[in-house]
C-alpha cells in the first residue's frame, strides 16, 4: 500500500511500480550486477571503427562495440580511460552523448608524450582499444552552473567543449553556450568547421577562435584569452558559470583574468589535466631537496628506485605494478594508497579526504617520493 504522503507527488504509483519492476540485490544480484556494470563498466574492449585527422597533430578516434551495441551513457564533458603502452591516460569524449552508438575520442599529439604519440602512429581502423568506463565532474550541471554559460578552451581542451556543443544541438537544448578557443595558429584550430557551422545556424551558441601567432588575413581576434577579450566577446560575466580546460599553464592565468574581473572562484570550473608540470615549484616542496636524485619505493614484496620528481603512480607502472587509476590528476582517488614509512610529497592538485593526511592516504598520481618510502596499495 502507498504511504499516504505519496499522493502529493505527481506520478507516483507510475514510480512506484516501476521500481518495484526492477531488479533487487536481495532477489537477484547478477541481474543488479549486469544492470551497473551496463552503465558503469570497470573495462571495455572496443574496436577503431574510424580515425579522423583533424590536425597535423591531431587526431579523433571513433570507437564501437564489437556487437554494434549501445555503449554506456556519459555527461558532455566527461572522459574515459584508454589503456596503452603498459600504462592508461584519460582522454575526454568529443562526441555527443546523445548519440549512444560510438564514442569519438579526439587525441592531440604531446612532444614526448608516451600515450598520445602511440595512438596517433600505431592505431588502424579495426584495431581493439581497451578503456574504463566515463568518468569526471567536469560537466553541466543546470541546478548549479545555470543556462548561459562561457567556455575558455586552449588547444584540445576544446574537446570536452565539443561534446557539450554537439549535445545542445542534437537535444534542440535552449542552454546558451559561449565557447572563445585560444589556438597557436589558425591551422592548430580542431573542429574547425563544425563549430562555425553549429554557430551560424544556432542562434544559442557562439563560437570565437583567438589566434596567436595570426596570419596576415586573419580578420579574428588574437592574442591571449584577457580578461577584457574575455568579458568583450562573451558579454558580462556576473552570474555565469566559466569553464576552463587546456595547457597546465592556462589555469593560473584564467584565474588571475576572471578574478581581475570580479568573477567569484566559485562560478569558475577547471578540467583537471594531468599532473604538476613541475611539482618543485609548489610552496610546500622540501626546501634543499633535489628533485633529480634517486630513492628506494618498496610495494607489494618489491623495491626499486625511482626519481624523486617523478610521480608515484608513473614509477610503479614502471616496476610492473599497476593500480587502479583513471583521471591520473589527483582528482578522482582511484590511486589511492598508503604511506606506511617515509616522506612524500602531495601535490596541491590532490584532492584528499579529511582524514587522509591522518592515516597516511595520498593519491599516486600526484604523490612524489622524497626519501625511501614503503607503501601499502
Amino acid at each position: 500500500m502507498s504511504h499516504p504522503i505519496a499522493s502529493h507527488f505527481d506520478d507516483h504509483d507510475a514510480v512506484r511500480a516501476d521500481l518495484e519492476a526492477r531488479p533487487h540485490h536481495a532477489t537477484d544480484p547478477a541481474a543488479s550486477a549486469a544492470a551497473v556494470d551496463a552503465h558503469h563498466p570497470r573495462r571495455l574492449r572496443l574496436t577503431v571503427a574510424e580515425i579522423v585527422t583533424e590536425t597535423v597533430s591531431t587526431s579523433t578516434f571513433r570507437l564501437r562495440r564489437p556487437d554494434g551495441g549501445d555503449l554506456p551513457p556519459f555527461l558532455a564533458g566527461q572522459y574515459v580511460g584508454v589503456f596503452a603502452d603498459g600504462t592508461n591516460r584519460p582522454y575526454a569524449i568529443a562526441s555527443s552523448p546523445a548519440r549512444a552508438d560510438h564514442w569519438d575520442l579526439t587525441v592531440r599529439r604531446v612532444p614526448g608524450g608516451r600515450v598520445s604519440n602511440h595512438l596517433i602512429d600505431t592505431l588502424a581502423p579495426g584495431d581493439t582499444l581497451t578503456t574504463t568506463g566515463p568518468a569526471g565532474t567536469f560537466h553541466h550541471n543546470p541546478l548549479f552552473h545555470g543556462e548561459d554559460v562561457v567556455f575558455l578552451a586552449g588547444g584540445s581542451g576544446v574537446v570536452p567543449a565539443m561534446s557539450m556543443v554537439r549535445e545542445i544541438a542534437d537535444r534542440g537544448l535552449s542552454r546558451r553556450f559561449h565557447l572563445l578557443y585560444g589556438s597557436r595558429s589558425a591551422e592548430d584550430i580542431v573542429f574547425r568547421t563544425e563549430l562555425d557551422a553549429l554557430a551560424a545556424t544556432r542562434a544559442n551558441i557562439h563560437v570565437h577562435h583567438v589566434v596567436q601567432d595570426a596570419p596576415a588575413e586573419w580578420s579574428g581576434p588574437t592574442g591571449l584569452l584577457t580578461g577584457a577579450l574575455v568579458e568583450a566577446l562573451a558579454g558580462p560575466l556576473a552570474g555565469r558559470t566559466v569553464y576552463v580546460c587546456g595547457p597546465q599553464a592556462l589555469y593560473p592565468y584564467a584565474l588571475r583574468q576572471l578574478a581581475g574581473l570580479g568573477h567569484p572562484r566559485r562560478r569558475i570550473r577547471f578540467e583537471a589535466n594531468g599532473a604538476p608540470a613541475d611539482p618543485t615549484a609548489q610552496a610546500h616542496w622540501p626546501a634543499g631537496t633535489d628533485p633529480a636524485a634517486e630513492v628506494a619505493v618498496t610495494a607489494q614484496g618489491r623495491t626499486f628506485r625511482t626519481r624523486r620528481d617523478r610521480p608515484l603512480l608513473d614509477a610503479l607502472e614502471d616496476a610492473g605494478i599497476h593500480p587502479e587509476a583513471a583521471c591520473r590528476s589527483g582528482e578522482c582517488g582511484l590511486c589511492r594508497i598508503r604511506v606506511v614509512k617515509g616522506h612524500v610529497h602531495t601535490a596541491t592538485e590532490a584532492r584528499l579526504r579529511l582524514s587522509d593526511e591522518r592515516f597516511g592516504y595520498t593519491h599516486a598520481c600526484v604523490a612524489y617520493p622524497i626519501t625511501d618510502t614503503e607503501l601499502d596499495l
